[in-house]
Formats: structure tokens, C-alpha cells, sequence
């Protein structure tokens, strides 16, 4: 019986079939939007419109590969906090930061966004879908310090108007700063 056990998963292992260490972990939940990259411009745009400098920690809501808060680091020095649901997305980000030289700025944490504690935050930025943005607007308003920038790519607030919106690629690019007060909704 062991050896017929031993066989089979011998067999399993060398077609593929076996459970491995390195198996994707599935992410808490599932995700709220695909993973969709901001191109470098549209990146350092986003960086730029909140106006980063390294005194800032840069806080990536959904950071997918981490692009954004490694380029925080590398060509703003600022640090940077990338947070995502999908355990893959944050493997992925740490080999880039590794990869990029700037592991001592950055940090990925595996959670939900809705859930993550955001409030060492200076800048939060954001490509999410516009319901979501809007489930998030308390949460930026309840946990961030006032005068915490926060940048979105594409979507808007809905009614909460953002300060400046640029155009790069064709794409939207928003920036609002947190109320000592927030607007009453």
C-alpha cells in the first residue's frame, strides 16, 4: 500500500499534479478589481501631482507589483507601503523591490484595504473602480492625518471634488488632500 502511495505521488509530482510548497495561496478574498498596472508615466505623474519628496510614506491601496511605491522610493526617496490581497501580487512586489535595490524604503503587507491600518500614511494612492473609491472615502477620511495627500488614477470621488486633475496617456489622474474636517455627506 506505502509503495503504491509513494508511486502515485511520484507520478503526480512529475506531471504536475502534486500540492507543492511553492502552490499559489490564494488571496483573503476575492479581489474587488483585476489587476491593471499604471504605465511608468502615469506612475510618476501620480508621484509627482501629490508632490512626494522623501519626507513622505507613500501607501499603494491595491499595489498590484509594487510599481508605485518602489518608484516612490527610487526616485522620490521616499518609503513606501504597498498592500494588496492577493499574496501573489505581494511576492511579486518584494522581488521587485529586491530586485530594485530599495527594500529598506518599502514594505508589502498581505491584507484588505478596507481593513489595512492606513494611518501612517502622508500619501495614499489609488487605481481602484469608482464604487470602491467611494466605499474607501470614509476610511481615508476617518484613519489619515489632515493634509494627507491622496492620489487616484482614473476614478474620481463622486461628489467629494478633487483639487487638480491632470491628463497623462490619455488617463485621468486626481488628487484631493484630507479636511481637518471632512465634507458632511
Amino acid at each position: 500500500m506505502c509503495r503504491r502511495v509513494i508511486l502515485i505521488l511520484a507520478l503526480a509530482a512529475l506531471t504536475g499534479f502534486a500540492p507543492s510548497a511553492s502552490a499559489q495561496k490564494a488571496p483573503l478574498r476575492a479581489p474587488d478589481v483585476r489587476y491593471e498596472p499604471s504605465s511608468p508615466e502615469q506612475t510618476k505623474a501620480m508621484l509627482q501631482l501629490a508632490g512626494v519628496t522623501r519626507k513622505d510614506v507613500v501607501y499603494d491601496l491595491g499595489c498590484g507589483d509594487g510599481r508605485l511605491v518602489i518608484t516612490a522610493a527610487k526616485d522620490f526617496g521616499a518609503r513606501g507601503v504597498g498592500i494588496d490581497i492577493d499574496p501573489e501580487r505581494i511576492k511579486e512586489s518584494v522581488a521587485n523591490a529586491q530586485n530594485e535595490k530599495v527594500t529598506r524604503l518599502v514594505k508589502f503587507r498581505t491584507e484588505d484595504l478596507f481593513e489595512a491600518d492606513i494611518r501612517e500614511a502622508t500619501v495614499v494612492t489609488l487605481y481602484l473602480w469608482p464604487w470602491i473609491n467611494l466605499k474607501l472615502r470614509p476610511k481615508l477620511w476617518k484613519d489619515l492625518k489632515p493634509g494627507t495627500r491622496v492620489v487616484s488614477h482614473y476614478h474620481d470621488m463622486g461628489d467629494w471634488p478633487p483639487e487638480k486633475t491632470i491628463e497623462v496617456e490619455g488617463h485621468k489622474i486626481h488628487l484631493w488632500t484630507i479636511p481637518a474636517v471632512p465634507p458632511v455627506r
